[in-house]
Order: structure tokens, then C-alpha cells, then sequence
């Protein structure tokens, strides 16, 4: 009796993904990689925390007002704390931003290694977790300005957008998804529970050349001029071609 092989679709994980990135760049010493690899741990952690919300002591306010005036949340205290944690364990991280601290946190001062800067929001929307909404973590990683090596490293993190090496978020909700870019394309990746890892989902993620849907807090309406408020008008009303929806 023989044993019949199967055809299984090989799982792509996340951290296979940033290897093969990796070997695009021949010299590279694999600090960027070991960055990726904390924000993913640190987002598995908190998503499971997120999972069990509703168990464990995490709801609620924590009661701290953070830097842009809002009330901390428990769970905006535990994320912050695993980025920083697992984020500081890495010598190549020379700066930390964060929504929640004022000031951006210098980490491996003057160390040669300590080239990159980590900016994130370690949970956005946390204030909608008592009623089961999705919430998320953004991230953007900065290096150092090779022009100005001089520049104090709190001041890493005020470069233009167009300096980012990565930038990404990861939604937590349904499913866990990891979604990020460095520069040669968006993939996205699924928390896969059983194993515990984020798998390939959504491999080269292409904005729509058009769509149906349009996004606008529309509960600032009234304070919208009044041209912007028409255009939305006329999008809902189908004046444009299609009837667009939020």
C-alpha cells in the first residue's frame, strides 16, 4: 500500500516575506528585518490581549490624559508598553515616538547601530473597544539623515513622509491583518491563530481605480464649508455617474 501525496498550498509567513525582502539588498546586515519582526510580535501580543478584552481587566479608562488630550485607555497603556518593550530590545532602534508620551523617547544614545527612528499610535480607536469595534496600530520607520548625521535624534522622526523606509498598520477585529509596504508594493497578512503566525492573504494590495464608496466623518457635517458639503450631496445623489456610499 502506497501513500498518495497531496498538493498543499504552502503557507508564505510574514517573516519569510522580510527574509526574501531582505536578499534584494546584498549588504544588508538584517537590523531592518529584526525591526519588522518586533512590530509583528509586539502586534500578536496585543491582539491577543484585544481577543480577551472582555474577560480580563483591560476595558475602561486608565485615566491619564495623553498629549492630544485624550483619556488613556487600558489597552492604550498595555500596546504602548509591548511596542516600547519589544521595539527597545532592538540596538538599531535610536528613537521611539509614540501618540501617547509628549516626547519622543532616545534609546542606545550615541550607539553607531542606533540608526532608526519608530513612530507609531500603538492603539487608534481604543475609546471604541467597549462596543466591539475594530481598533489598530500604525507604525512608520524612519533612518537617520545620511545628510545630516548631526541632526539630535528627537528631530529624526520630523522628516517628510517621503523618508520612510516602511510604514503599516494592523487591524484588529474579526481576523487579525498586518498590512505593510517598504517601498516595492502593500501586502497584507492574516493572523493565523492555529499556528500562531501572520500569513501571506493579500499579496500586492492595488487601490481601485474606482470605487463606490466614499469616507468623511460626516458627523462634523455641519461644519464643513458649504462647496464640500455639496460635492457629498452630489455623490450620494448619483449627480456624478454612480451613487456613492459611505
Amino acid at each position: 500500500m502506497s501513500l498518495q501525496k497531496t498538493q498543499v498550498d504552502p503557507y508564505v509567513t510574514v517573516q519569510q516575506h522580510i527574509l526574501e525582502g531582505q536578499k534584494r539588498f546584498p549588504g544588508a546586515s538584517g537590523d531592518f528585518s529584526s525591526l519588522l519582526s518586533g512590530i509583528t510580535l509586539a502586534s500578536k501580543i496585543i491582539a491577543d490581549k484585544v481577543r480577551r478584552a472582555g474577560i480580563s481587566d483591560i476595558l475602561g479608562a486608565q485615566g491619564d490624559i495623553n498629549v492630544q488630550g485624550e483619556v488613556q485607555q487600558k489597552l492604550d497603556v498595555y500596546a504602548n508598553e509591548m511596542l516600547y518593550h519589544y521595539m527597545g530590545l532592538r540596538d538599531s532602534v535610536g528613537v521611539l515616538a509614540s501618540e501617547e508620551n509628549e516626547n519622543p523617547t532616545i534609546l542606545h544614545q550615541g550607539a553607531d547601530d542606533a540608526k532608526y527612528a519608530i513612530v507609531f499610535d500603538p492603539l487608534d480607536g481604543s475609546s471604541n473597544i467597549d462596543v466591539n469595534v475594530s481598533v489598530g496600530t500604525t507604525f512608520s520607520i524612519l533612518r537617520c539623515p545620511e545628510d545630516d548625521e548631526d541632526l539630535p535624534p528627537e528631530e529624526w522622526v520630523l522628516q517628510p513622509g517621503r523618508k520612510q523606509i516602511a510604514a503599516g498598520y494592523v487591524v484588529y477585529g474579526s481576523s487579525t491583518i498586518l498590512v505593510y509596504s517598504v517601498g516595492n508594493g502593500v501586502h497584507g497578512f492574516t493572523l493565523d491563530p492555529s499556528i500562531g503566525v501572520f500569513v501571506l492573504s493579500h499579496p500586492n494590495m492595488r487601490m481601485p481605480a474606482q470605487g463606490p464608496y466614499y469616507s468623511v466623518n460626516e458627523s462634523y457635517r455641519d461644519l464643513f464649508p458649504p462647496r464640500y458639503a455639496e460635492y457629498i450631496d452630489r455623490l450620494r445623489g448619483g449627480v456624478l455617474g454612480q451613487r456613492y456610499s459611505s
